[in-house]
């Protein structure tokens, strides 16, 4: 078999954990497999060296901030090369140039465009691990680019499909993924596993196993997914096609996600092309948007509500009040102290009453609902950041604990 495996931050946080992913990569390479290993920088690099560019400049270049975040996989890779080469296995290690991932020109965003994957199947021939830095890939002028928070995720599921691998392996610190987040809910249960589809808007609802590009890869080229844990050998979840029996279950899982900032532009002529006109800044500027609301329109005038992370809220502010002047809109109002809980599950496809229930668990809580957003496996609704926490707990036990 070929398997690609990928390793996060904390499992080669130190020398000790890269020597003991070192020992789980040679005993799967010992059973028979070839093995690919991407490997994110160490537990903290990242936020160590994105301080050390804002001690030097407010405003970093983007091309030498890519530069320089890269260099934390790159560490990583050659250190567990050698942790592997010390055991008396061959290893070799391939910065993004060498592995030929190609990605489009969006500094700290790239899109992966192409893998040329010939240097990795003549290291793979000659009886070597490879080692891939992830997280990064080189645009069509061969500069460095990243491809945000999470990306090695993503370098590895496009690797895994790129070399037709039988399997792609995550290992994380955590055992799989869960009905909810266990720190908050500890009766959650560790899922065995779950459809693209539900995965995908897990992690587009602050889900932190998986990152939500990793998960788009993986269902476009069907390559199936494996959330383990680097710190034992339990089995974790399945990332797969939806089955019969995955659509049996109601709701999958509770999500929550703290990072949301809400902003609304109040007074709007109700015309054809405003939305456009509040909308596009915020989409050049890289901006995402997740749930928008428009009110009823009033005399031709409007209130339009949208959300976006929080990380994002200052630059959206400073936008929507530009776009606000310039379509004659009365004010621009924000909040940050907003959160979103959600439920997810294919089996909602087939399921009514899911949504009133879920309004009726919130309700008898005492919780209001600010916002609510509807898919066909998922529905979330924005509430108060203090409730945020208290309202996974509740949905947890009303549809998952209950079945």
């Amino acid at each position: 078999m070929l398997i690609v495996q990928k390793y996060g931050g904390t499992s080669v946080g130190d020398v000790k954990r890269i020597r003991n992913v070192a020992k789980r990569v040679v005993d799967c390479f010992k059973s028979g497999n070839e093995v690919v290993v991407v490997v994110s920088a160490m537990a903290g690099q990242t936020d160590r060296l994105i301080s050390l560019a804002h001690e030097i400049s407010e405003d970093p270049d983007p091309r030498e901030m890519d530069a320089l975040l890269a260099t934390g996989e790159q560490t990583s890779a050659a250190l567990l090369a050698m942790a592997i080469k010390a055991m008396g296995y061959s290893a070799t290690s391939l910065v993004a140039f060498q592995a030929r991932i190609l990605t489009d020109d969006a500094h700290g965003r790239a899109r992966i465009s192409e893998i040329d994957t010939k240097r990795i199947r003549k290291e793979l021939k000659q009886g070597k691990i490879v080692i891939v830095a992830g997280f990064q890939g080189i645009n069509h002028e061969g500069n460095i680019t990243t491809l945000g928070r999470g990306g090695s995720d993503t370098t590895a599921v496009a690797l895994a499909a790129a070399l037709k691998a039988d399997l792609c392996e995550i290992y994380t610190d955590v055992e799989g993924v869960f009905t909810a987040d266990p720190r908050i809910c500890p009766e959650a249960k560790k899922i065995d596993a779950i459809s693209y589809d539900e995965m995908l808007e897990l992690a587009s609802l602050g889900a932190k196993v998986l990152q939500i590009r990793s998960v788009e890869f993986a269902q476009k080229y069907n390559v199936p997914i494996h959330v383990r844990s680097s710190f034992n050998h339990k089995e974790g979840t399945m990332v797969v096609e939806a089955d019969a029996e995955m659509e049996k279950i109601v709701v999958r899982a509770v999500a929550h996600d703290k990072n949301q900032a809400r902003i609304t532009v109040r007074g709007v002529v109700d015309r054809p092309g405003i939305a456009a006109q509040i909308f596009e800044p915020l989409g050049q500027a890289g901006i995402v948007v997740d749930m928008i609301i428009q009110n009823t329109s009033e005399d031709g005038i409007t209130d339009m509500t949208f959300t976006v992370p929080k990380v994002d809220f200052k630059k959206a502010m400073q936008l929507a009040k530009e776009a606000a002047d310039k379509i004659g809109a009365k004010k621009v109002l924000g909040d940050e102290h907003i959160g979103k809980v959600s439920i997810v599950g294919v089996g909602m496809r087939s399921h009514s009453g899911v949504a009133a229930k879920m309004f009726q668990t919130l309700a008898q809580a005492g919780i209001n609902i600010l916002m609510i957003s509807t898919s066909e496996i998922k529905i979330s609704c924005v509430i108060d950041e203090k409730d945020v926490e208290r309202a996974v707990k509740e949905l947890h036990k009303a549809f998952i604990e209950s079945e």
